[in-house]
């Protein structure tokens, strides 16, 4: 390795290790910023992210060659599409747009040489070159894909079809058939679905990600608290739409993408309860948010290549009121057992099924109406790996999802809800739902942010 090279290592590195301090420093930091006080939630400089991104690649293809065996595949290949990106991408390879007619991404276990990491790209350039192979003249994928299986002849080659989810089905037909046509259909033989290898390389957390994603939950939840606050809202005036357009703005302002848009529900004395697919149904945007009402929102964020997902509820105030009503405050403390429940009876190595199977038992001895739909977070919102959910445990009863083993370390929306009668609103039933983004250690899952105790107020 000659000089310069080293001195680019170094620097780079120090910038990695500068970012990731001041993000580890950015909760702390948070109560001091200006203005709303939510800037200091605004994510690293772009460079520093793709920097950043960049270390956590490293890490993830050293482990791939043991995940690729563990799953019987002897080659991966990912196809990213000009104006067709394929989601896994930007995870596993360098994070910057490809804009080639196709680009290949090959990793192939070599044996004794251990993992091969090729690109068939439009051009090379130096951040390519650093995970892969690829030559400063690109050469033809009809010419180096069959050379790669010549050379290695691998039993099984993993190709994103045939999974459940759309990340594990991304492949085009016509790259398919254009795959088959290069490689002959002898080799074409050889496909074999990636889902299963894909799953676990996405449902793998790395210690590293920690400090970027804790900083990620904390600024969803500052821009929820904000949101449900008079600094947003004035009863009797503000509608549904302008808070979810608040959001909107507010969180691109920040530097941070959506990955659905914020949702809010609105429930109120005396008014029934709309629902969809068997939950309250989203609110209009023309509501008009009176003293009295009962808020939700379901509201997620993007960067770094990770997501999170955040439901918290808010009470307005009527007049003479100083705190929430007591049957509402009863009706979240139910909640807070499913939760409790929830994160006390996980464990590694469980399956999903087992676990919701247990929650909900519990839930009917305490006599409590209890729905859980908790669901993996990671690179994506809805992400791969084990769900808690039982639209899972309907669909597959003992197999499928549900069979799931629970992988240590991986993360979980602890999505669910609870319906009560409450007393002051004459025995009218009232949801209450929540959603926390948490990780699963040894003895249960832990929460990234304290849970919501109490509702928030809008006085």
């Amino acid at each position: 390795m000659n000089g310069a090279v080293r001195a680019r290592k170094r620097a780079r590195g120090a910038a990695v290790a500068a970012s990731l301090a001041a993000i580890a420093g950015a909760l702390a930091a948070g109560a001091q910023g200006g203005g709303d006080g939510l800037e200091a939630f605004r994510p690293p400089p772009l460079s520093e992210q793709i920097a950043i991104r960049e270390g956590w690649l490293e890490r993830r293809h050293a482990q791939l060659l043991d995940r690729m065996r563990r799953h019987g595949v002897g080659m991966w290949i990912v196809v990213n599409e000009e104006f067709h990106d394929d989601p896994l991408t930007h995870l596993v390879a360098p994070p910057r747009p490809y804009v080639g007619n196709r680009d290949l991404f090959v990793f192939v276990d070599a044996g004794a040489q251990g993992l091969r990491r090729v690109a068939i790209a439009g051009y090379a350039e130096e951040q390519l070159t650093r995970f892969f192979e690829s030559p400063e003249e690109p050469e033809s994928a009809s010419a180096v894909l069959p050379a790669l299986f010549e050379e290695h002849q691998p039993k099984t080659i993993a190709l994103a079809f045939g999974g459940r989810r759309g990340v594990t089905r991304s492949l085009t037909w016509d790259s398919r058939l254009w795959l088959e046509e290069i490689l002959g259909a002898e080799v074409a033989k050889r496909f074999v679905p990636a889902a299963n290898l894909i799953e676990e390389y996405l449902d793998t957390r790395l210690p590293e990600e920690r400090p970027v994603y804790e900083r990620m939950v904390a600024a969803t939840e500052a821009l929820v608290e904000r949101a449900f606050s008079r600094a947003v809202i004035t009863p009797g005036v503000t509608t549904v739409g302008e808070v979810r357009r608040w959001l909107y703005d507010r969180a691109d302002a920040l530097g941070y993408d959506l990955w659905f848009q914020p949702d809010l529900r609105l429930q109120r004395r005396g008014m029934a309860n709309d629902t969809s697919r068997g939950f309250l149904a989203v609110a209009r945007e023309s509501w008009v948010i009176q003293p009295g009402d009962l808020l939700h929102v379901d509201f997620g964020l993007v960067a770094m290549g990770l997501a999170t997902d955040w439901q918290k509820m808010a009470y307005v105030l009527r007049e003479g009121e100083a705190e929430t009503p007591a049957g509402l405050q009863a009706a979240l403390e139910r909640t807070h057992a499913l939760q409790d429940a929830l994160c006390r009876l996980a464990r590694p190595g469980r399956a999903a099924g087992e676990v919701y199977a247990e929650v909900m038992a519990e839930m009917e001895r305490q006599g409590i109406v209890a729905q859980v739909y908790s669901h993996p977070l990671g690179n994506h919102g809805h992400a791969l790996g084990a769900a808690i959910d039982f639209r899972a445990a309907q669909r597959d009863g003992a197999a499928g999802a549900s069979a799931q083993p629970l992988r240590a370390g991986s993360w979980l929306a602890v999505e669910l809800n609870t319906r009560s009668a409450v007393p002051e609103w004459e025995g009218q039933e009232v949801y209450v739902m929540q959603e926390d983004p948490a990780w699963l250690s040894e003895s249960g899952y832990r929460f990234f942010r304290p849970r919501q105790e109490r509702f928030y107020l809008v006085r």
